[in-house]
């Protein structure tokens, strides 16, 4: 275990946020040759769409279609639609730039705020083609779950996937260690693709708790689930690594909390990190932007590794 993560697992009991994605990732390369080959492609293809080498094929707004699998093991855990109807409100909100917090960016990256150009819905249809409400509900003897993806198969205690290539999976389940979420970048195993979330950091309402409660533990999975790295790039705040993406500043590690403007690490003065951005780790009420390039990203991953998707959405 890293220090950075040793840091971030002994601070949840002080509501730090930790994403699980990175962790998914490298088990995923060690494990799955298959899946190191996909990533390479993927970013291959996202390093030509952030250099604008290729451009967004898409000309208007993708409405994808979303499934939220609950899992729960005490009563409380089987948080209400409302809860999961207000996720979905706030990722409309986050995925077409229309937050009413997007004015809080500071005016030196104003210019830099993109609009994703990407709506979600809770799916109308299931894979036999019956009327849906876009939720599952699944009763389980596990307390909890982690980053095992065990709360994605039934035969483990979770839920099984829908199929990847027609929807978002969201599982909404317990999670352990002060895990808020995990995510699976693009290129993965179709029977565990999706994001999790633990209750207590899903929507807005219900058993959401602060400093978790605005709905962004989910934006950012779905950012990860789209290709976005950590802005920071997981270098265990050694001011090397990158998140791929050439306007988002390079900083030293996670920002924890609601920092103040400008937080200067790795000698990115005067403007500093750009903390509010989604891919950070700050609370729900201080992260509020996509970047140009992030967007540059998020479209090559539609385009290509998750481009049936695209084609899906309007009838599902």
């Amino acid at each position: 275990m890293s220090d950075a993560q040793s840091f971030l697992r002994s601070t949840s009991a002080d509501y730090s946020r930790w994403c699980g994605a990175m962790e998914v990732h490298r088990r995923l390369l060690d494990r799955n040759p298959e899946y190191a080959g996909n990533r390479a492609l993927i970013e291959n293809t996202a390093f030509a769409y952030e250099r604008r080498e290729r451009i967004a094929a898409r000309q208007g707004v993708i409405d994808i279609p979303v499934v939220v699998h609950v899992v729960h093991n005490t009563p409380q855990q089987n948080i209400s639609d409302a809860q999961i109807h207000s996720q979905i409100d706030v990722l409309n909100q986050d995925f077409r730039s229309q937050n009413p917090d997007v004015g809080n960016v500071p005016g030196v990256w104003q210019e830099l705020v993109a609009d994703p150009r990407i709506e979600f819905h809770l799916a109308r249809t299931d894979p036999l083609g019956r009327p849906t409400d876009g939720i599952t509900r699944s009763q389980t003897s596990n307390a909890d779950f982690d980053t095992d993806d065990m709360v994605k198969f039934t035969l483990s205690g979770g839920m099984d996937a829908w199929p990847a290539d027609t929807y978002l999976n969201v599982w909404v389940c317990l999670l352990r260690r002060g895990l808020l979420g995990y995510a699976q970048f693009p290129g993965g195993a179709a029977s565990t693709d999706g994001v999790v979330i633990t209750h207590t950091g899903f929507g807005t309402n219900g058993t959401a708790t602060a400093p978790f409660d605005g709905g962004r533990t989910t934006t950012h999975e779905v950012g990860h689930w789209l290709n976005l790295r950590h802005i920071w790039g997981d270098d265990d705040e050694g001011c090397s690594g990158s998140d791929f993406v050439a306007d988002t500043p390079n900083q030293a590690g996670p920002n924890l909390g609601a920092p103040r403007f400008p937080h200067v690490t790795c000698g990115n003065a005067p403007d500093g990190d750009m903390f509010m951005n989604y891919m950070d780790y700050t609370d729900d009420a201080a992260m509020f932007m996509f970047t140009e390039g992030q967007v540059a990203r998020m479209d090559a991953a539609l385009d290509n590794a998750r481009q049936s998707l695209t084609r899906q959405a309007v009838s599902v």
